[in-house]
Order: C-alpha cells, then structure tokens, then sequence
C-alpha cells in the first residue's frame, strides 16, 4: 500500500524544468528582460515623485487628577485609561476623524504654499489643483474627457457654488465635484495619527514639493491645535461672553442711576423737606443695589476668564516638520527589479506550462 502510494504521488523534476528553462534562455535575455527593463522605466519615470514630512505634538489631556498614577501604571501594560481621567466629549482618539470632516478639510484650502525652488507660491488648492506633474496618460485622458464633456450640455453641479444655500456663503459641506476630487486629494495627502499609549499626535504630509510637504505639515499641526483649543475652550468661552454681557448690563444700570441720583441732587440742593430726603435716601439705596449688582457680575467675569486661561490646552512640540531632503516614492529600483522577478516568473509558467499540467493531471 506504502509503494502504491508513493507511485501515486506526483513528483516534479527540478532539474528537467531547470534544463528547459537554460535552452529558453535567450528567450529571457534577447527578449522577455530588454522590454520588461524599458517599459517599466518609461512607465516608472512617468510617475512624477512625492515627498512626505513628519511632525509630532503631545497635547495637553483634561485630566481630573484622580487616576494619574493608575494611568501611567495601566500604560506600561499597553492598557489607556485617558477616557477615565478625560472630560471632554470627544476622546483624543477620534481627532484623526477629522480628516473625514469636510469643513477641517476645506480650512486647509487656503494654506499658503511656496515651492523649494520659489517658482510657484499660491494657496493650497490653486496648487494642487494648476501646479500638479501627472503622467502623460492622465493629461490625455483628461483632454479627452474634456473634448467630451464639451460637446455635452453643461451642468448648473459643476458651476460655482459661491451662493448655495441661499446665504450668499461658501458651505463646506455643498462642494462641487472638482471641489469633492480636491478634498479627496487632501484626505490621501495628509494622515493624522495618535499614539494610544503615549498620546501624541503624528502628522504626515504628501506633497510633490519638498517644502510644500514641510509647509502643510506646519499648518496642518496650526489647525488642529487650533481645533483643540476652540473644543476644550468652547464652554469656557460662551460663560465669558455671558458674563460680559450681565456686567455690561449692570455697568450700564449703574451708570443710569448714578445720573439719575446726581440730577436729582444737584436740582434740590437746599431743600430740606422730609420727602426730598426720604427719595434721596431710595436713590441711594437703588444705586449702591446696582453697584453691588455690578462688582458682583465683574468678579464672575474674572472668574469666567480664570476658568478659560485654566481650559487652554499646552502643547509641547515632539519633533518639528522638516523639509525632505529624498523622495520618498516612488521607488524606481524596487519597481523595476519588482517587474522584472513578475515576467520572469510569469515567462517560466508559460514554458513550462505543459510539464505542470502532466504533473498535476498524474
């Protein structure tokens, strides 16, 4: 049964495939090398390269105080207790979330960028959408889809949508569709991350310029800490502005009864009846009430704006955005031996297609 077995077994001669393949030979070297070789460079030259840049900042937590210790035990076994110590709605976690927001997505738009060679320095979207290299056949393709779309009637989607909405206001959230392919490129340009042990925030940028990448790295980090801000500062802020708005009032009160109480004064200097002395004394009272009323709403407003310097994250920059000095894509190299070892192998498969049949069939 043993013997039966092994005769069943298919057995494959590497040494007969390896022979079949060195008669081929100048198939591989003549033929199937020269034009894999020429093709993948003028297909990989094409492509035009791409630098990236890195920063990285540690934000200031909300943090209780009441399970620091535990925290930072817990983070040596790769557990994070943030949400137990955080006060925020949203948890750090989520702030890479952003790049899937529209509005963060379209502040970034108006970043100004300036090339390494100071021949293009526009905003954000004027170079990706005018200042961008692409290979030949994506220009073709696009004059030819243009060629196209001319001769098609045209459609209010794609005019400016400057007064959608009916406020006369740019949404954020109502893009054209060239508009809606830039944000997509933005979202594949730009990628934020965060460390759930550490708690830093990793920023990296794309970009077909070096410092271009290093630019965007900046103000990508300047928006978000500005977002951070806004969000752990939002509730702070609205109590400033209500109190400013109560001791103004009360300011104003103040200021009217004190008028009321001087006229009243100076236009009954020497009288001395009973009436004008008991409507002086009521003055008085009213107008030290609306003094107290104002003191009182001027030390809820300091204590408002103690709250709000208090809320106001600190963030301690780990690494710095650098301008590149490599690219870092494509690599031309790695594809090219990549397309080489590809043909080969599929070359080798063809030839020696007919033996593998047999051995499998058998």
């Amino acid at each position: 049964m043993e013997e039966e077995k092994k005769q069943s077994t298919p057995t494959i001669d590497i040494g007969l495939l390896v022979k079949k393949l060195y008669e081929r030979r100048r198939l591989f070297f003549f033929k199937v090398w020269p034009i894999t070789f020429v093709l993948a460079c003028l297909y990989i030259v094409c492509i035009p390269r791409y630098y990236t840049s890195e920063a990285k900042l540690a934000p200031e937590m909300g943090s209780s105080g009441g399970v620091g210790m535990l925290g930072s035990i817990a983070s040596s076994f790769g557990f994070n207790l943030g949400d137990m110590e955080s006060s925020d709605a949203i948890n750090p976690m989520l702030y890479p979330d952003l790049m899937e927001d529209n509005g963060f997505v379209t502040s970034l738009f108006p970043i100004r960028v300036r090339t390494a060679d100071d021949e293009i320095e526009t905003d954000y979207y004027t170079y990706l959408t005018t200042c961008q290299k692409a290979p030949w056949w994506s220009n073709v393709k696009r004059s030819v889809f243009k060629a196209i779309g001319s001769l098609l009637p045209s459609s209010d989607e794609d005019d400016d949508n400057a007064t959608k909405g009916g406020n006369g206001k740019h949404s954020p959230y109502w893009l054209t569709k060239k508009e809606e392919g830039t944000a997509e490129v933005v979202r594949g340009s730009i990628r934020i991350s965060m460390n759930e042990k550490t708690g830093t925030i990793g920023i990296q940028t794309q970009a077909q310029d070096p410092l271009v990448a290093k630019i965007l790295a900046d103000s990508v980090q300047a928006h978000l800490q500005q977002f951070i801000t806004d969000y752990r500062t939002n509730k702070a802020r609205i109590d400033v502005e209500h109190y400013e708005q109560l001791a103004n009032e009360a300011r104003r009160d103040y200021d009217s009864i004190c008028s009321v109480y001087t006229h009243f004064t100076e236009s009954n200097m020497n009288i001395v009846l009973a009436r004008y002395q008991t409507a002086k004394e009521n003055l008085e009272k009213d107008m030290q009430m609306k003094y107290t009323t104002y003191t009182s709403m001027m030390a809820q407003l300091e204590t408002a704006k103690a709250k709000l310097q208090e809320r106001i994250p600190a963030f301690t920059q780990l690494k710095g955005a650098s301008v590149p000095l490599r690219p870092a894509g494509p690599k031309r190299m790695l594809f090219v031996i990549f397309m080489m070892i590809l043909v080969t192998a599929v070359t080798a498969v063809v030839i020696l297609r007919k033996d593998l049949t047999k051995t499998i069939t058998h």
